[in-house]
């Protein structure tokens, strides 16, 4: 039986010229000229795999691909993006978002058909390997160390530049993350879009997990602040996997709890400490997540350092300047270095 190929590309002769490609090697091709056609066709078809160009009216490829993640019956479809964007910026962000494939135009016919090849191949030997369901290791998980080592093992690994987005409040929580190197700010935006910044992820953080229910949102953005490597494993895989295992499910739990009593010790700070007691547990929090040693650069902007701090960033400053003229830190540009740990840690 042919496998079943949607083409959405509202380029009508490279529209055309595709389809006669796809269909000369023996697919089953159905096409949609705008996003939204594509997306009512995707789950009214059902095909086996997507093509989508990504600048296009009503629905661009992002949205496409976004709308189609968020129905469980077409969240596992192959997903190939096709785009004149050749910037790695744009590149990154297909694939960050789960996608399959990222194909610049013009590319050559052999590209396309070999990406469209092993996307199916892989998909097959998935459904065959696991039945459909997601089943990596028929072994329980029972501990967090282990959690970590199955998503180095299993999870798909990627990388997100400073500034990137991993994550955006609002989109479908599509995956679960671990940090294996870099910095991470989760925030959320107030009524007049100021950020608030509600934690720091580092090396061996787990991050994105907000919901045993499926599918759900992310509450929160999560953006690096520095080159970030991260792996990451589907949401549904994820719950998966706490549900096979008592003891890690429990472990997980308490994880959750720990984080939680940080937090909110974190906003009773915000909301009744002195600035310059806010400024010093955000400058010690940074330097503990940051690095090992507390006594090394902190580089850091100063508008998510007050951000954290739940300050304004002028009020954040003239604090630094503070803490600098009672020889606590030193400021070199945009860096701080602490200069009495054990001082920073008395101020109230």
């Amino acid at each position: 039986m042919k496998k079943k190929v949607l083409l959405i590309e509202d380029d009508k002769t490279l529209l055309e010229n595709t389809r006669d490609l796809l269909e000369f090697a023996h697919y089953d091709v159905l096409t949609a000229q705008n996003g939204k056609i594509g997306v009512q066709m995707a789950r009214e078809k059902l095909p086996d795999i997507i093509v989508s160009d990504i600048m296009m009216p009503e629905l661009n490829g992002y949205q496409v691909f976004e709308a189609l993640k968020e129905d469980p019956a077409t969240e596992r479809i192959p997903f190939i993006f096709i785009s004149v964007k050749r910037d790695q910026t744009d590149i990154r962000k297909g694939m960050n978002l789960g996608a399959d494939d990222y194909i610049t135009k013009p590319f050559k016919e052999d590209d396309l058909l070999t990406s469209i090849e092993s996307r199916l191949a892989k998909s097959q030997i998935l459904r065959e390997r696991n039945g459909n369901k997601v089943n990596h290791s028929e072994k329980s998980i029972l501990n967090l160390d282990q959690l970590r080592s199955y998503f180095r093992n299993y999870g798909e690994y990627i990388e997100v530049e400073k500034n990137e987005e991993i994550y955006r409040e609002g989109r479908h929580a599509s995956y679960i993350y671990l940090v294996e190197e870099g910095l991470i700010k989760i925030f959320r935006l107030d009524e007049y879009g100021k950020e608030l910044i509600t934690w720091l992820s580092k090396k061996d953080d787990i991050l994105g997990f907000y919901s045993f229910k499926i599918p759900t949102q992310y509450p929160e953005t999560a953006e690096a602040l520095e080159t970030t490597k991260l792996f990451r494993i589907s949401s549904e895989e994820f719950i998966h996997t706490l549900l096979k295992s008592q003891e890690l499910t429990v472990e997980f739990a308490q994880l959750i709890s720990e984080n939680l009593s940080i937090l909110k010790t974190h906003l009773l700070e915000m909301a009744y400490g002195s600035v310059l007691k806010k400024t010093t547990n955000t400058i010690l929090e940074f330097a503990e997540k940051i690095q090992s040693d507390p006594e090394e650069f902190i580089r850091i902007s100063r508008s998510d350092l007050a951000s954290v701090a739940g300050i304004s960033t002028e009020s954040f400053i003239r604090s630094l300047s503070c803490l600098k003229k009672e020889g606590l830190i030193d400021i070199i540009g945009r860096d701080i270095k602490i200069l009495n740990l054990q001082k920073l840690h008395s101020i109230r």
